[in-house]
């Protein structure tokens, strides 16, 4: 097995050259920091609403090397957050950023198709299952939400017949299925906007570090200034090393596993559809097949910094990795005896309510906390902060993810160590449930800790 630290996805892309990283001072009419879905995308949109704008992204390595290249490549909209879009905007604002967010992935599709980037962009449903007696249900309140919401086809219950018609895994007890959903190749889609943009003369450095951002709209890096209109922040978890951002996202870690291909296991199983599947974990299992027959299988349960603490070396945790593949085999006993071939994990941003932030300070705007969730989000999240950063309010920056009401994470001394303890309870907390057992009390209590503050970590 190899375990590399960029994963598979970005070694079938096939190598790219950096750019130039910036030598001296320059000037924007929009700076975006970072190379990511979220800041390509804003990029894309800043060109779209004023084609001759002056915009130039600034990336601390090469552009779609971080989270955006690594990803699981599930496509999702943000219906799964209904309920929790409806307790804090109501059901008329929930609506609209669930519809927004729908908007988000056909928009994908779309762009790859008109400008010919094969990012295996594959629309099918998401299927969210149960595989412990506990997990069973835990989809009623974002069904009820969806029903409430005047549309109930988008996310609806299955029983543990219908859901293993799709994916035949002897550990699914029931499900609900996501209508809307897609899967991509999340590298080939990160190279392919950066492509286009190059193409249309957008300015990219890469290689270049920012290590201050002025409420002017102005930033420093190691090697000078860039003056501007405004900026952009769209750097995922780093944006918690920026001063003011320190509480205001956490930072988790995920790691996939991935098979050799394997079309006849996939055969067996009746898994063609293309569905992704997450179970219903607090630390999610997330699986999906690809083109080429493999199984990419990843666990959400790696280190985790309430305050933004993430270790640079996530994706070297070898127990992690280590238990991803022994949870593959466990859903899927026909992988026992073929070969995984590719490992990889790194940071994630997690927001305190689930839900991905966008905003202003000044004429800095950001996005971050996408828990997850980032490949549709991100393409919305260009659109919204392409509006700010032009000043320009619509219906995309009227959404209930911009501008929220603030909430932070705990400060020190809480802020790591109590990460990490958490961590280890909801770790013990679903390993007793894989086994029919219920959790010891001090377990329970400490994993209902994010719940009692009001947060919520990954599912």
């Amino acid at each position: 097995m190899r375990h590399i630290r960029t994963g598979w996805w970005l070694e079938e892309a096939g190598e790219v050259t950096p750019t130039r990283p910036l030598d001296g001072d320059a000037h924007a009419d929009v700076v975006v920091v970072g190379g990511g879905y979220l800041g390509l995308w804003t990029a894309w949109q800043l060109r779209e609403l004023e084609p001759d704008l002056d915009v130039l992204v600034l990336e601390a390595a090469v552009c779609g090397h971080g989270p955006s290249g690594r990803n699981g490549g599930f496509c999702e909209t943000l219906w799964g957050d209904a309920p929790t879009l409806r307790d804090h905007a109501g059901d008329a604002a929930a609506l609209a950023v669930c519809r927004a967010s729908e908007s988000a992935v056909r928009g994908i599709g779309a762009w790859c198709d008109a400008n010919g980037i094969d990012a295996w962009f594959r629309e099918a449903p998401m299927l969210q299952v149960a595989t412990t007696e506990s997990q069973a249900g835990s989809w009623d309140v974002v069904v009820d939400a969806a029903a409430a919401l005047g549309e109930p086809d988008q996310v609806s219950s299955l029983s543990a017949d219908e859901v293993r018609a799709r994916c035949a895994s002897p550990l699914f007890l029931g499900g609900a299925l996501y209508r809307l959903n897609a899967t991509v190749h999340p590298a080939r889609l990160a190279l392919g906007i950066r492509a286009r943009l190059l193409e249309r003369g957008v300015r990219i450095h890469e290689r270049t570090e920012v290590t201050r951002l002025e409420r002017d709209g102005s930033v420093e890096t190691r090697a000078g200034r860039v003056g501007a209109s405004a900026a952009v922040l769209a750097v995922n978890s780093a944006a918690a090393s920026f001063p003011g951002y320190r509480l205001s996202l956490a930072v988790a870690s995920s790691h996939i596993v991935l098979t050799e291909p394997i079309p006849d296991v996939l055969d067996e199983l009746g898994w063609t559809g293309g569905e992704a599947i997450v179970d219903s974990r607090t630390l999610v299992h997330y699986m999906r097949t690809t083109r080429d027959g493999r199984i990419a299988f990843g666990w959400g349960g790696g280190a985790m910094g309430l305050g933004g603490r993430a270790s640079d070396r996530l994706e070297l945790d070898q127990d992690v990795v280590a238990e991803t593949e022994r949870a593959l085999h466990r859903f899927f006993p026909q992988t026992h005896g073929r070969a995984v071939t590719h490992a990889w994990g790194g940071p994630i941003d997690v927001s305190p309510t689930h839900l991905p932030i966008f905003g202003s300070r000044g004429r800095v705007h950001h996005g971050f906390g996408f828990t997850g969730n980032g490949v549709g989000p991100s393409y919305l999240g260009g659109e919204i902060l392409a509006r700010l950063a032009l000043d320009r309010r619509d219906e995309r920056t009227a959404l209930a993810i911009v501008e929220p009401p603030r909430k932070l994470f705990p400060p020190e001394p809480f802020r790591y160590a109590g990460g990490s303890l958490i961590r280890r309870a909801l770790v013990a907390k679903d390993a007793a449930e894989d086994d029919g057992r219920e959790a010891s009390a001090p377990i329970r209590v400490l994993a209902s800790l994010p719940r009692r503050l009001g947060l919520r970590l990954p599912r």
